[in-house]
């Protein structure tokens, strides 16, 4: 396996290069979110907003994902070190299995709040804070923890930030945790490398989030099953591979640029060397150019239209002058002229 063969495979996997175009294939577009989930809600947008496959659907797929969230085929919970993501209905029980932050001790308000959903069949936020003798950070706090043990869950159909939350029991009796997570997160993990094609321990952490610990016993249990196989990749480092990827034979690389949120699954996976590549700098998104990453759009951020400061590259300067029509395009489609304004390309005004 090569640098090349990878990033070519894994661009096809995650649909960027091939995205789904047709509206009415429910199937399709369920079975590439179930390989790519829990999917997050696009960072900064509105509370509520619904989860999207950004760059690998040919359509705005909000009023899909949308759709199938009314209809409760999508539950919206904490995963990823208690990050608000989606996940299928079908695979709630996989996915509440490796991220539950049980509650060692309870304390009296978790008790008092947990008491209070259970009795009245679905509570508001705004009915509890009404009700309770505590400030409302503290009842937001609460809900929070009680979400990621996954004893209670937010009721999210549409915008209304005013959302019910639920007993997680009574909506589900059927799901019974493991103690031992690691035969869940290994299962995780064959979609994690399927969509991925390789990763390092450093993707799988920052993708994961989960203790090294469990990720550790994970692969070990895909090893000794021999569904995956380490290796070096000169590029890439050390990783790991699906024993039947081995075999992949080299693709034309497309030439390609997107523009990606920080909330995006592969941005989740090397976010930390992300953060440290520009570190001091007001990232807006990160540019996959190519497969990799290889820039940042930078400005700051505010609720309605604001300015992107500069589009900062990681290329030798006749490459980036070469291709600056195709990188402001793929900023444009995220900051249309209309409502946005480009200061600078590579640090030059424009």
């Amino acid at each position: 396996m090569n640098k090349k063969t990878i990033i070519c495979e894994r661009l096809q996997r995650q649909r960027l290069t091939k995205p789904l175009e047709d509206r009415q294939d429910i199937k399709a577009y369920k079975q590439l979110f179930q390989k790519l989930q829990p999917v997050a809600p696009v960072f900064n947008s509105r509370p509520g907003e619904p989860p999207q496959l950004v760059h690998r659907i040919a359509f705005n797929d909000a009023f899909l994902s949308e759709s199938i969230r009314k209809k409760h085929q999508l539950v919206k919970g904490r995963f990823q070190g208690g990050r608000i993501g989606y996940v299928l209905e079908d695979d709630l029980s996989l996915y509440s299995t490796i991220f539950r932050k049980p509650i060692p001790k309870m304390t009296g308000l978790q008790k008092e709040i947990l008491s209070m959903i259970q009795q009245s069949g679905g509570i508001s936020k705004n009915q509890l804070k009404e009700e309770l003798p505590f400030k409302a950070r503290e009842i937001t706090a609460t809900l929070k923890r009680l979400q990621e043990a996954f004893l209670v869950y937010e009721l999210q159909i549409d915008t209304d930030w005013n959302t019910g939350w639920f007993d997680f029991k009574t909506e589900w009796p059927e799901i019974e945790w493991e103690l031992d997570s690691t035969s869940a997160a290994a299962q995780m993990l064959l979609r994690f490398f399927d969509v991925m094609v390789f990763a390092t321990l450093d993707q799988i952490k920052g993708w994961t989030q989960l203790k090294l610990k469990t990720i550790q016993g994970a692969l070990t249990v895909l090893m000794e099953r021999e569904a995956i196989v380490k290796l070096e990749v000169d590029g890439l480092g050390e990783g790991f591979v699906q024993k039947k990827d081995l075999d992949l034979t080299d693709n034309e690389m497309p030439q390609s640029v997107f523009m990606l949120d920080k909330s995006d699954y592969l941005a989740r996976a090397d976010l930390d060397e992300l953060k440290d590549r520009f570190k001091g700098s007001e990232v807006l998104q990160y540019l996959l150019i190519d497969g990799e990453w290889k820039g940042a759009v930078l400005g700051h951020w505010r609720i309605g239209p604001h300015d992107v400061e500069d589009v900062v590259l990681c290329l030798e300067e006749k490459e980036a002058e070469k291709r600056k029509d195709e990188i402001i395009s793929a900023v444009r489609a995220g900051y249309p002229e209309e409502t946005t304004r480009i200061v600078c390309f590579n640090g030059d005004q424009l």
